[in-house]
């Protein structure tokens, strides 16, 4: 590879090598999300908005001289932040680039880095998402502990989350299941009657480990699936009022120790026998929030008696529109002639075609060396939980 001169033009094909190494991996949350991705630059803590088209109403068809007066809708909105703006560097000097290149493993060595680089990023985003996914789900299925699947030509664990978003009226055209490496082990492992051509109707999984769609649901896998530590609390119950199917505001008295965002739920005498996934908790006594659509079923009067489900994997099954994934270039300060520049001797962007994440690439010439940074800036939000649910493991 040539030493670097004034621009990155001569960068572009290792850049783009480097993209397509990293963006193969990219099977888990980031390529399954709602993306809002482009070249445009946003700063850290702007905002942006992501419309919600609310519940339409019918009306009674009645004939009359002219048609009626309805359909106004007001569109609401879910503000979503660019929250991290984050490089990684690649620095070299001289001697350093020189040694390498007499060696012959300059240019393979850097292409590396640029591939660790958008790595680095993009485990970033990742696992971001795994978060905004499982605390922001409706309800959980499964056992905490067990990894999902493991029961060989059943596929009961599936059927579970699939009824969560059946029952929450999440549209069936568009969902996704992100599994972990347990979870997708026992998948390749125990369930044979996804290898068997003529029942899966693909040789997908026997020959290349894909799992594609499975009841309506396309599979993906993520090594940034989260495995969380429950709160402390312990020995929580509801005041005796009862509460209604749908809320999602559940005061508690005695108790101790503290319930976090994530943690799962469950309240005795609960005919739903659901298990909730808790949005904001508490650190004594007081009332925890479950995210929406809230309770299945009404919660009968008398102390009810509360258990927070042990630590788990968190697989996470969603409509793609639930979760949403905006991703920008930093912004740089503009210029005279309005162009956004600061000290680079040049910058380019380069999307990513598989995931469409857009990358800022650039150089700085210093005194006796020169550093690339790999950028992105990014905020992630979960922006409907009833189309959202976790099979734990």
């Amino acid at each position: 590879m040539p030493v670097i001169n004034n621009t990155l033009t001569n960068l572009i094909p290792t850049l783009y090598e480097s993209l397509d190494v990293v963006s193969r991996e990219l099977v888990g949350f980031i390529g399954a999300v709602n993306r809002n991705s482009s070249a445009t630059r946003a700063a850290l803590n702007e905002s942006i908005l992501v419309p919600i088209v609310p519940t339409n109403t019918m009306g009674d068809n009645t004939p009359d001289i002219t048609a009626p007066a309805t359909g106004n809708q007001t569109i609401g909105n879910v503000p979503m932040t660019i929250s991290k703006s984050k490089h990684v560097p690649i620095r070299w000097n001289g001697e350093e680039q020189r040694g390498m290149l007499n060696a012959g493993t300059y240019g393979a060595t850097l292409r590396n880095q640029f591939t660790q680089a958008f790595r680095t990023i993009c485990n970033a985003v990742e696992t971001d998402l795994a978060v905004a996914a499982y605390q922001g789900a409706s309800r959980a299925f499964g056992n905490a502990g067990t990894a999902p699947f493991g029961t060989a030509g059943d596929l009961s664990d599936i059927a579970g989350v699939l009824k969560i978003m059946d029952d929450n009226g999440a549209p069936p055209s568009d969902r996704h299941l992100v599994l972990g490496t347990a979870a997708m082990a026992n998948i390749r492992g125990k369930q044979n009657v996804l290898f068997k051509v003529n029942e899966a109707g693909t040789d997908q999984l026997l020959r290349d480990g894909m799992i594609g769609r499975l009841e309506g649901a396309a599979i993906h896998n993520s090594g940034q699936t989260q495995t969380t530590v429950k709160g402390t609390g312990t020995a929580y119950t509801t005041t005796a009022a009862g509460f209604a199917a749908g809320t999602t505001v559940i005061p508690l008295i005695t108790g101790s120790g503290t319930i976090v965002a994530g943690d799962v739920v469950t309240f005795a005498n609960d005919p739903a026998a659901g298990k909730y996934v808790v949005a904001v908790g508490i650190a004594a006594p007081g009332s925890i929030t479950i995210n929406a659509p809230g309770l299945v079923a009404a919660l009968p009067s008398g102390v009810n008696a509360v258990t927070v489900a042990n630590n788990a994997a968190q697989n996470v099954m969603f409509d793609r529109n639930a979760i949403q994934l905006i991703t920008r270039a930093p912004q740089m300060p503009l210029g005279p002639d309005g162009v956004p520049m600061d000290m680079a001797d040049d910058v380019i962007t380069l999307t990513d075609p598989i995931s469409n994440i857009s990358f800022d690439v650039a150089v700085y010439r210093q005194f006796m060396s020169l550093v690339y940074h790999v950028r992105l800036a990014w905020g992630v939000a979960a922006v409907k939980s009833a189309h959202i649910a976790t099979l734990i493991g």
